[in-house]
């Protein structure tokens, strides 16, 4: 039998064992919408979900459509998004487990104090971008396949605005997240389409402001679904799950509806745990 000195096994262990502290390491990666990086409400809610629970969260802060790609190639282990069609197709081709429903808020139009196309005060999405198309008043398009562009080329749609057909210097698309794209239209004195979460968090205004809000449809809903562990083995079922009930638990709703920016809410919680 080969014998081996207590000084000699006493380093044979130490190699072999993980560094001080790496065994109680614990994190998911979560790729989410830019809205709730930009709003400042991941800055908030995260911080309250590690101390429940231990788990750190690293965000991958993407629009809508690239952070469910990042999902169906296992490079998360959340997704945590805006854009319902596209969440319901990643779950239905098997990349997603199931979708949640966590919250939602509303999407406004902001605009220049000048208001070319007249729209201030305008309550009718559809109304507001046929006027702005017409006067080919100048528009900033995130164009970035976002939950937020996706709901943008809706509006349009639904207004019987061809932007093919319209598309001119007035409409810039910008492939850009939400905060640098309102960072542009204020440059330029134009209409964009924003979350209204990251139009509160939002400092450099210049002379935009919110001019068409209240539209019912104007709503927009976030969910949360776990990657596929059976598809993707990396992926952190456990951890990630851990993630999702508490979003839709009392503490993470009770947190989501806590996060407020001069007194106003940024976000509504309406989980449903049991659906």
């Amino acid at each position: 039998m080969v014998m081996i000195g207590r000084f000699a096994l006493a380093l044979l262990l130490f190699a072999i064992s993980p560094a001080p502290g790496m065994a109680q390491e614990k994190f998911i990666t979560v790729a989410s919408t830019t809205s709730t990086d930009q709003s400042g409400l991941f800055g908030f809610l995260l911080p309250a979900f590690k101390r429940d629970t231990g788990i750190e969260v690293r965000v991958v802060a993407l629009g809508t459509g690239q952070a469910l790609d990042v999902g169906r190639r296992g490079d998360a282990d959340v997704v945590f998004v805006h854009d319902q069609p596209a969440e319901e197709k990643f779950v239905a081709e098997g990349a997603g487990v199931k979708r949640m429903q966590v919250m939602y808020n509303d999407f406004v139009i902001i605009g220049p104090k000048a208001d070319p196309a007249k729209v201030a005060g305008l309550k009718d999405v559809t109304e507001a971008l046929r006027r702005i198309a017409n006067a080919k008043a100048p528009f900033v398009s995130r164009g970035d396949r976002s939950g937020t562009h996706a709901a943008e080329l809706r509006y349009w749609k639904i207004a019987g605005v061809d932007l093919d057909a319209n598309r001119g210097a007035w409409y810039r698309d910008v492939g850009q997240g939400m905060g640098p794209a309102l960072n542009i239209a204020s440059s330029m004195g134009a209409y964009i389409l924003s979350d209204r979460a990251t139009w509160l968090n939002f400092k450099n205004r210049g002379d935009l402001g919110i001019v068409v809000a209240g539209d019912e449809r104007l709503f927009n809903q976030y969910g949360v679904i776990l990657v596929n562990p059976a598809r993707h083995p990396q992926v952190k079922r456990a951890l990630g799950q851990s993630f999702i009930d508490w979003l839709i638990a009392p503490a993470g709703q009770q947190a989501i509806a806590a996060y407020k920016i001069g007194g106003e809410q940024l976000f509504f919680p309406n989980a449903k745990p049991g659906s």
